[in-house]
Formats: C-alpha cells, sequence, structure tokens
C-alpha cells in the first residue's frame, strides 16, 4: 500500500468514523464537496497545508493520516484484553494441571 493509499483510507475511515460527510469536510476545509470527493477518489491529493486543514477538521494530529493501521488491525484496548483473557485460560489450566500431580 503506498503513502497515498493509506493517507486516502485513514481520511476515509476517520470522516467515517466522526460521521462527517464529504459534505461537512469540505464546508470545514473551506472547499468544495467536489475536491474531497476527487481526493477520496484518488484523482487529486492535497498539499500539506490542505492535508493540515483536513486534520485539523477530522480532530487528528496529520500524521494520524498517515499512519498504516493495516499492519495492526487490533486496537490496544482489544489486545489487553485479549491478552488478559489468555493469561485467565492459562492460569486455569496451569492449576488443573498441577492439581493431577
Amino acid at each position: 500500500m503506498t503513502l497515498q493509499e493509506i493517507f486516502i483510507s485513514n481520511l476515509r475511515r476517520i470522516r467515517k468514523e466522526k460521521h462527517i460527510t464529504q459534505e461537512n469536510l469540505a464546508e470545514l476545509c473551506d472547499t468544495n464537496t467536489a475536491y474531497i470527493g476527487q481526493i477520496e477518489t484518488h484523482k487529486r491529493f492535497p498539499s500539506i497545508n490542505f492535508i493540515e486543514k483536513i486534520a485539523s477538521a477530522l480532530e487528528v494530529e496529520a500524521d494520524e493520516l498517515f499512519k498504516n493501521h493495516k499492519k495492526d488491525k487490533l486496537s490496544p484496548s482489544l489486545k489487553q484484553e485479549l491478552h488478559d483473557e489468555l493469561i485467565k485460560e492459562f492460569d486455569k489450566f496451569l492449576s488443573k494441571t498441577l492439581e493431577i500431580f
């Protein structure tokens, strides 16, 4: 995945998570809806200054738009929850195993 694809994927994901339409984002960035649509469909790519506007409108740090989240699909809280559950299950297994001996 290229950096441009990562940016576009994150832009779309964050925008949808925050329930912001392309129209709303365009208003917040003082541009037209067509430009936001062109960015999300790989037809145009914004300048650094406009990326900062997008980040501000989405209330995220600009670097968040460039992070490759596909590498790590589990959120930190889900990872912790899974870790805790694995520890509990291991403790149960260990206790039962020790009872046998």
